[in-house]
């Protein structure tokens, strides 16, 4: 687990304190991240402003990545010369500022009746409004061999699955998500454990490529594929938000990205200066696609 500098963590504070600071001097990785995490939001299109828009989800990032469970205390220790471990306790899930989880596993959910082996035992994983399902045991958790593995990325589109299913019809999918992100780690455990295919269900604009890469790609290469819809590039054009393009200032490295389909996605984001939501898919039910 990564510890945060001084300096980070004061401008981090500042942050969660209300305060703006500009854009043009937090270059670090970790306020690119939380952009890309729209736990930031950056005002303007060049020399702009960051600005904290979810005190939440800044929290729990700041917990499940560094350990830290109060920011302010954490700077104040910071700040003196000497400090004790006991007092890292104080103010961290632990004394070496390594994140302690209460559950490992993660959540799964399904539209239809999916088979499963759980512990060495046949069951079926039943579709319930409302209820997901939580794995623990995911070392002994193997899906049917003809389940897609379906990752989605944002929490509301993981509750209202059920309304997008015409988008899936081709597959037998198994949808898990990506949230909460202190369970990415047994994610990736458990997708190289087994021999499904991995398909990947995120916003359609550049951030949403970068989680897709950095979170999943990198660790699976051959069994991922990041899922475009047809008529990808008439839905940016039609339903597609300048704001997700335009806040999304992330480097692209094109040139390690070999899914053409993806390459060709990039190129329609900036053809239209657009970004698209996963979210829009709910808008339209089961009926026709938009």
């Amino acid at each position: 687990m990564k510890k945060l500098s001084l300096s980070t963590a004061e401008k981090l504070l500042q942050l969660r304190n209300g305060e703006r600071l500009q854009a043009s001097k937090l270059l670090q990785a970790i306020f690119q991240e939380l952009l890309a995490e729209n736990i930031l939001y950056k005002t303007g299109k060049t020399r702009g402003l960051l600005l904290l828009v979810n005190s939440g989800q800044f929290d729990l990032y700041l917990q499940n990545r560094y350990a830290i469970a109060d920011l302010n205390e954490y700077v104040t220790l910071l700040r003196q010369e000497n400090y004790s471990r006991s007092d890292l306790v104080r103010v961290s899930t632990d004394s070496k500022l390594s994140a302690i989880r209460s559950f490992k596993g993660f959540l799964v959910n399904c539209y239809e009746p999916v088979d499963v082996m759980l512990n060495h035992s046949k069951t079926i994983l039943q579709p319930l409004p409302g209820l997901f399902h939580f794995i623990y045991d995911y070392e002994n958790f193997i899906p049917d061999s003809q389940c897609t593995i379906v990752g989605v990325e944002n929490p509301e589109n993981f509750r209202y699955i059920e309304k997008q299913k015409k988008i899936f019809q081709h597959l037998k999918p198994l949808f898990i998500s990506r949230y909460p992100q202190g369970q990415h780690a047994d994610i990736i455990r458990w997708l190289k454990m087994i021999p499904n295919p991995y398909l990947h269900f995120g916003d359609f604009d550049l951030a949403g490529i970068n989680i897709y890469q950095n979170e999943f790609k990198k660790y699976i290469p051959e069994k991922s594929t990041f899922f475009i819809p047809d008529h990808m590039e008439e839905l940016i054009r039609i339903y597609g938000n300048p704001s997700r393009y335009d806040d999304q200032k992330l480097h692209l490295d094109k040139a390690g990205i070999l899914e053409e389909e993806v390459v060709e996605l990039i190129r329609i984001i900036h053809k239209h200066k657009k970004g698209l939501d996963q979210e829009i898919f709910q808008n339209f039910g089961n009926n026709d696609q938009p």
